[in-house]
């Protein structure tokens, strides 16, 4: 048997409102919903009561003609049938038992332990026992475990078959060890060029999701030590399994019921990658068993988050997982103020990039013309990075997938001011009953011609020295690093290139690249805070160089209405005019 090994333990904005105090009023509102609603539940929640009401048996005066009796229906309120102060025993069995005998059906191998002296309503109480669990063969082979708790008081004894037995006295609760979730699929990578009967390695064919036991190595049992009066009729789903009702007792009026002391296995910690499958090869585990107690207020917290992450779980698969686990994980292993800045990161990343994206759309809505604008390279830039996040998705914060998704999204519909795109009905003998047709909106002007002729003039001078570092890196990615496949290999290959040259930000209007250099700054603390791909990491630290030498060509080259860009642009006459002026800080 496994020896333990014990220890104690206002008024309405402006048409220019800004968007620092948008911000700043919702903040303010959500805020003040929040104050409100907790000032409610304090007046509406029921007060405590001054004495505890009389146990009493159903009787014919309890109900007037004409109206059901209160003893045939559940209590209207629910009061604690154990005192507080008084000493408890807690008694744990390791069994395999699917109805809970433990005490009829023993497994040989599997430790019992008892905590005595517990005092109930003591927040200091605090007891750790450790183990090796020596899993029985069913176990082994996807069977269940389980942990019987019995919780008993004056000295009672949980077995039936002893004399001291009385079950007014013992509380019986049963926590599933096992826990039985799909089989995690690890990213397997290979050398592309290798032969796989050389390296012994075969590829699975794909097959359904296989649910398989895991075993986590701790177990938090958390007593509810307050003496909190439950409405019944209002208790939410999530809660009714943990709050078990003495049978038969009620108050004169029928209408107050008592409930055992609650007894809640604590799992709201617990990681998904912490989580060991169980098979023949883990025929031992360690188990680490901890009480503490519990407020109801916090048990109500713990159960509805436990429940919520579990049916997201169940409803996006094991996509949700990782996401889930990083919400846990920022919660018990980050600093409190390193926990608020990754929060305050999180809200300037998304409300820098939603404004961006506004002024993006706002500025190519008003947009006659497309001088200097090569949109289908921007499109593939943005569809490229997209589809090496997604391929990367286990790595990815869906923050980094949603921003990047908008991107396309944009960039793609910037495409309709160049041409006009419709389903039209395909021509007789085609194979497909539909096409799509593409026509230009309009000529090209002199300047857009310009602008295709930039593009391809910009395309032949790069290609001469990005062609053969990239037919370079590919060779050598091929040959020396591994990939799930060939669709990830082009992906991964093709991000690194984009990573690296795809960034301009000459078609940006000017108030896009102020929202855009303020995500630059923020997506610094970002990528130490958010998970996302090593590349997409390294391309915020690209983006900072790049602004640095935006900067310092704003310093060099001031305002010059008369200087003409790249794309053969200048200033609009007006603006020269209105400036009042046609000598330059420069020309000074």
């Amino acid at each position: 048997m496994s020896t333990p090994a014990q220890a104690q333990a206002g008024p309405p904005a402006e048409q220019d409102e800004s968007p620092v105090r948008k911000l700043f009023s919702v903040v303010q509102q959500v805020f003040l919903i929040w104050a409100f609603s907790q000032l409610a539940m304090k007046l509406i929640s029921p007060a405590k009561p001054a004495t505890t009401p009389s146990v009493a048996t159903p009787g014919n005066d309890a109900a007037q003609p004409g109206e059901v009796n209160p003893f045939l229906l559940p209590p209207v309120q629910a009061y604690p049938a154990w005192k507080l102060g008084q000493p408890l025993s807690m008694h744990v069995y390791f069994s395999t038992s699917p109805n809970g005998d433990v005490f009829s059906h023993q497994d040989a191998g599997l430790p019992s332990f008892v905590w005595d002296n517990i005092i109930f309503g003591d927040w200091k109480e605090t007891r750790v026992v450790t183990y090796d669990i020596n899993l029985p063969l069913n176990v082994q082979k996807n069977g269940s475990l389980w942990a019987d708790i019995f919780l008993v008081k004056d000295g009672a004894s949980p077995d039936p078959s002893n004399p001291s037995f009385d079950p007014h006295s013992v509380h019986h609760v049963r926590k599933l060890l096992t826990r039985y979730m799909p089989r995690v699929k690890a990213r397997k990578e290979k050398s592309l060029l290798s032969n796989s009967d050389v390296n012994g390695e075969v590829e699975e064919e794909p097959q359904d999701d296989i649910v398989v036991s895991h075993w986590h190595k701790n177990l938090t049992l958390a007593l509810v030590s307050d003496e909190t009066v439950i409405a019944i009729d209002k208790l939410p789903p999530v809660l009714v399994d943990h709050v078990h009702l003495v049978p038969g007792a009620r108050d004169d009026t029928g209408t107050k019921g008592f409930y055992k002391p609650i007894i809640f296995p604590n799992d709201f910690w617990l990681l998904r990658s912490h989580l060991i499958e169980i098979n023949t090869t883990t025929s031992t585990l360690p188990l680490e068993v901890t009480f503490q107690p519990m407020s109801y207020f916090k048990f109500q917290i713990f159960a509805s988050m436990s429940h919520g992450f579990d049916e997201a779980l169940k409803q996006q698969g094991g996509g949700a997982g990782a996401e889930l686990d990083e919400v846990k994980r920022m919660l018990t292993e980050t600093n409190p103020w390193f926990l608020g800045l990754t929060g305050l990161v999180s809200m300037l990343h998304v409300v820098f990039e939603m404004l961006a994206f506004k002024s993006d759309v706002s500025h190519w809505r008003q947009r006659k013309e497309l001088v200097g604008v090569s949109i289908i390279t921007n499109v593939f830039v943005q569809t490229v990075v997209l589809l090496y996040l997604i391929d990367n998705n286990e790595n990815t914060s869906w923050m980094i997938l949603m921003g990047s998704g908008m991107g396309v999204v944009i960039e793609a519909w910037k495409i309709t001011k160049a041409v006009d795109i419709s389903v039209i009905a395909a021509p007789s003998g085609s194979k497909l009953p539909y096409m799509l047709s593409i026509k230009d909106k309009h000529v090209l002007s002199d300047d857009e011609k310009k602008t295709q002729e930039y593009d391809k003039l910009a395309f032949r001078i790069v290609s001469y020295f990005t062609i053969p570092l990239l037919a370079a890196y590919t060779i050598y990615s091929l040959i020396y690093e591994t990939h799930k496949g060939w669709y990830s290999f082009v992906i991964s290959t093709l991000t690194s290139f984009v990573y690296m040259f795809g960034f301009s930000v000459a078609h940006m209007p000017m108030k896009a690249m102020i929202y855009k250099t303020l995500s630059t700054v923020v997506d610094d603390l970002f990528a130490f805070c958010i998970k996302m791909p090593m590349l997409h990491r390294l391309a915020c630290f690209r983006d900072d160089v790049v602004f640095l030498i935006f900067l310092y060509q704003r310093w060099i080259y001031r305002i010059d209405p008369k200087r003409v860009n790249e794309y053969g642009q200048v200033m609009a006459e007006d603006v020269i005019k209105a400036d009042g002026s046609s000598e330059t800080k420069k020309d000074k």
